[in-house]
């Protein structure tokens, strides 16, 4: 018998090729799988109670990053496969297979970072399939190679034996590099001279630190600029470099032990630090940190290394950092390399880059506990771009502009929500010029055609006039939709609530339906 199963969901980029690949081996199956435009499809033959075993095992035994949203099987007759194998990634129909986001280096390839016998060891770009980069260097789908930023570094002879290997981590991981053929790191001045490259750069930065310097480091979605957090004197000339008066700095702890020595967090809120996602998670001060870093909060925003530059610069420095996004207080976050020495300059005494491309900036997320419950205060690197579920199904592709301030966007199609990475607030130039730049990057990741746009009912949010003129430039309908309403029918699908609802939105003042600014309302919501 010939079983075919097509699966759609978080299904690429999470080691689920290789791990249909070990299951088949396992039971003796024949056939294959291959990556999508809607997801993963495998092909299986053998005795029925086989192929049972292997639909029961394929949802017990996933991969843990992966999320399966949709599953079709069917019975064929067979056609004579030999052996199973892993087949080159197929990109017809329409794109609905889901992006993972960036995830928090895993503890395998910590434990081979920091190991002196590992080829990898002390390599900033160290990652596998459980782990690394996804969101921020795909540039289209299928998730292979070819399609990623990482298509700059040919593998090298030994890099291709492990990917090419179903029995090894990195089978088919994507991202693999090494010190012989994948990115690497420089260090220059504000005024554009080389310091040093590789390891020097790492140890001339860490150098810069101690010495009370501040530093732009190329992360993953942006750069942060990076100081000593114990020490008032480069905090507060960051905060003065970069025009930010009164708003906390992120602080950037080596590990929990370190953590633990400045500040209080909860059981939840150590889960949340140690998660993949990696937020900043708000959490209750002990003292020791100096004190431009969260001036007159009781509170700070706290968070673990995540990418293994991180782990490396963490590691070997005695105190936190400072790691705030690299930028002027609200502009969007600097990512490519010349721009940064064109606008990180003036605020950091060096800049570390690497080689590899940054296709789409992404800031850190931040969590607070409210409640008891985990609450997304910026839903971004960690989170983006899985998306949220609704209640019942969307009749038409929707794109939602967001607000003005703290601006998030999102596409919505049949019952999912893709929630953009943080733009900000639209308040210059610059960041109207990113968030444009990010709608039409996520619409062409998904190759999606709006049918409807949605945005806010007051008329002098940049979002509504973006709307307005995109919706009689392309002829799409545009609804606009009272500001605390929607407040209120997001908590709705967030949470997966059908039917009417009281709601309480007390945001300040919105623009009203009869033209009034409105105040905190109560107000009695559904769907239509």
């Amino acid at each position: 018998m010939r079983l075919r199963v097509r699966l759609k969901g978080a299904v690429q980029g999470v080691g689920f090729r290789p791990f249909v690949y070990r299951l088949a081996k396992d039971l003796g199956l024949r056939g294959w799988v291959i990556n999508n435009s809607s997801g993963v499809e495998i092909e299986v033959e053998g005795k029925v109670q086989l192929l049972e075993e292997f639909l029961l095992r394929l949802q017990t035994e996933k991969p843990p990053l992966a999320h399966i949203y949709s599953q079709e099987i069917e019975y064929l007759e067979e056609v004579g496969y030999e052996d199973f194998e892993i087949r080159e990634s197929k990109e017809e129909g329409k794109k609905e297979v889901l992006i993972l986001p960036d995830i928090a280096t895993c503890q395998w390839c910590l434990k081979e970072l920091f190991d002196p016998k590992d080829r990898r060891y002390m390599y900033p770009f160290i990652n596998c399939t459980y782990c690394g980069l996804r969101f921020t260097i795909i540039e289209r789908l299928p998730y292979d190679r070819p399609n990623t930023t990482m298509k700059a570094f040919p593998m090298c002879p030994q890099c291709k034996k492990e990917y090419e290997d179903p029995r090894d981590r990195r089978f088919h991981a994507q991202p693999i590099a090494c010190p012989s053929c994948g990115p690497s790191l420089s260090l220059i001045t504000k005024d554009g001279e080389l310091l040093a490259e590789g390891e020097k750069s790492i140890e001339a930065t860490l150098q810069a630190l101690k010495e009370g310097k501040i530093v732009a480091v190329k992360g993953i979605g942006g750069f942060h600029l990076m100081c000593d957090a114990t020490r008032e004197e480069p905090v507060r000339t960051l905060r003065e470099r970069k025009r930010r008066k009164e708003k906390p700095f992120a602080v950037m702890f080596r590990d929990m032990e370190q953590l633990l020595l400045y500040a209080e967090p909860t059981e939840l809120e150590k889960a949340l630090l140690l998660s993949p996602e990696r937020p900043i998670v708000l959490i209750r001060s002990k003292g020791g940190l100096a004190p431009s870093v969260a001036p007159g909060l009781k509170r700070i925003g706290a968070f673990l290394p995540y990418s293994p530059l991180h782990h490396i610069i963490l590691h070997s420095l005695d105190f936190p950092v400072v790691a705030t996004s690299g930028n002027l207080s609200d502009e969007p976050i600097v990512k490519d390399n010349q721009e940064a020495i064109e606008r990180l300059s003036p605020l950091a005494d060096l800049l570390l880059l690497h080689n590899r491309d940054i296709k789409r900036r992404c800031d850190d997320s931040v969590v607070k506990v409210i409640g008891g419950l985990p609450t997304p205060i910026r839903r971004s690197r960690g989170y983006t771009p899985m998306p949220i579920r609704l209640p019942f199904k969307l009749k038409r592709f929707v794109l939602a502009l967001g607000g003005m301030l703290k601006n998030t966007f999102a596409i919505g199609f049949e019952d999912m929500v893709i929630l953009s990475q943080h733009v900000g607030d639209i308040e210059n130039i610059e960041t109207l010029k990113s968030f444009e730049d990010m709608v039409f990057d996520l619409m062409s990741l998904y190759e999606f055609e709006p049918e409807l746009l949605v945005c806010d009912l007051h008329p002098r949010y940049e979002t509504t006039r973006w709307a307005k003129e995109f919706s009689q430039r392309k002829g799409i309908p545009l609804l606009q939709v009272q500001h605390h309403f929607a407040h209120v029918l997001s908590c709705m699908g967030e949470r997966g609530i059908e039917g009417k609802v009281l709601g309480i939105a007390w945001d300040g003042t919105g623009y009203g339906e009869d033209g009034s600014l409105w105040g905190g309302e109560f107000l009695v919501c559904d769907y239509k």
